[in-house]
Formats: C-alpha cells, sequence, structure tokens
C-alpha cells in the first residue's frame, strides 16, 4: 500500500509532461501546417459531401504528417525541441512524402472508380472486396513510407521508390496491424472533419501517435540498425 502512495520519481513526471507537451505542440504545429486544409474546413459547412475538394487540398497533410512522426520519434529519443524537429522532419521528409501521397491519391481514386463501376453487377460480391482491401493496403503502404521518411538520417533508401515494394511486403505480410493502424488514422481524419477545434487541438495527437506506433513496429526490419521500433 505504501508503494502504492509513494510518490513517483521526478523523471517520471518529466515523462508525462513532456509526452503532453508534445502532443499540445505538435497539434498546432500540424494546424500550421496544415493551413490550407484548415481554412476549408472552418469555410465548408458540411466537409463530408465536399470530400473531392479535401481530397485535392490533401497533400497538404503528407510533409505535415511526417514532421508530427518526427515529433514521436524524438519523444523516444528524449527530445524536447518539438518545433525545431517537425519543422526540420517537414522540409527534409517533403519531396518523398508528397511523392507517396499523390501516388497513393491517384492509386485509391483509380480503385474507387472501379468499385463505382462494378457496384450492383453480378461481379460486385467478389471485386467489390478486392478494390476495397486493394485500397487500404495501398493507404497502408503510404502511411509505412511517411513513417520511414520521418525517421533521423541516415536512412536507408535514398529514393521513395526504393522503399514503396518493401513497405507493400511488410504491411501485407502484417496486415491486421496495418489495417488497425489505417483505421485509427482514419478515425483522426474523421473527428477532425466532424469537430475541428477538439479534434486537432485535443485529440489528434494521441491517435496519430497510435497510428506512427503500430506502423513503425511494421516496418521494424527497414529501420537503420540500432533503431528500435516503438
Amino acid at each position: 500500500m505504501r508503494r502504492l502512495l509513494r510518490p513517483a520519481r521526478q523523471a517520471t513526471y518529466d515523462t508525462v509532461f513532456a509526452g503532453v507537451y508534445t502532443a499540445l505542440m505538435t497539434n498546432l504545429l500540424l494546424a500550421v501546417a496544415c493551413a490550407p486544409l484548415v481554412i476549408a474546413l472552418a469555410l465548408v459547412g458540411d466537409p463530408f459531401a465536399s470530400w473531392p475538394l479535401f481530397a485535392m487540398l490533401s497533400p497538404v497533410c503528407a510533409p505535415a504528417l511526417a514532421g508530427a512522426f518526427g515529433c514521436f520519434a524524438g519523444i523516444g529519443e528524449g527530445s524536447a525541441r518539438v518545433a525545431g524537429t517537425f519543422w526540420r522532419t517537414y522540409r527534409r521528409a517533403a519531396p518523398t512524402a508528397l511523392a507517396a501521397w499523390t501516388a497513393g491519391l491517384a492509386a485509391v481514386g483509380v480503385l474507387a472508380v472501379d468499385v463505382a463501376a462494378v457496384a450492383g453487377t453480378p461481379w460486385s460480391p467478389a471485386l467489390v472486396p478486392f478494390f476495397v482491401t486493394a485500397a487500404v493496403l495501398v493507404m497502408a503502404a503510404v502511411v509505412a513510407v511517411l513513417v520511414l521518411a520521418a525517421e533521423p538520417p541516415p536512412g536507408r533508401f535514398a529514393r521513395t521508390r526504393d522503399a514503396v515494394l518493401p513497405c507493400l511486403y511488410l504491411v501485407a505480410r502484417r496486415w491486421y496491424l496495418a489495417a488497425a493502424s489505417v483505421a485509427v488514422l482514419a478515425l483522426a481524419a474523421a473527428v477532425v472533419l466532424a469537430r475541428p477545434v477538439a479534434g486537432g487541438l485535443v485529440l489528434c495527437s494521441p491517435l496519430l501517435y497510435a497510428g506512427w506506433a503500430t506502423t513503425r513496429f511494421v516496418v521494424a526490419p527497414l529501420l537503420p540498425a540500432g533503431r528500435v521500433a516503438a
């Protein structure tokens, strides 16, 4: 009983406050980096009905997510410079993140058109699950590439296309974890669209952290030697 009532060590409090500070600051930096999307959210009454607009604006989220993932990686390494880590990772990962996001968005768009084309036909029970599964696999691979791009240098892959096939293999191998990660990130996006203030300032970072940690575990074999997955 005395052990339960004993005050925690100072290092424990420091870790908790550092995590809370990182989460709040990351939310603020994400809002700044995704300013076009945030402005559109403020102007559009029904975000779900205007999904084509948000799909076109979504590439601005790619380097911002990489910046957030870099901040999460910094927690484990004891980094307290959240803003510096965010923008440094943002600049370094922007080309890779934009290329992966744009390619993934195009692939998911094609798959969505295919789903609409076969819906209501005799082939829909067989083809619709295939197209949906392929879309989830593509999204999981894009997130995996962003996680790798956010890792501190030196990275293992110099070009984006060199990381795509290994990421596809790993997310397909651990599909249950990849699907859970995509579901958590989709929940984060839905929360932000439905409740921009509460979602963007409070709930965004914990959900993104859960998706990042799961995906980082999936791509652990691709991490540089000596860097342990969260």
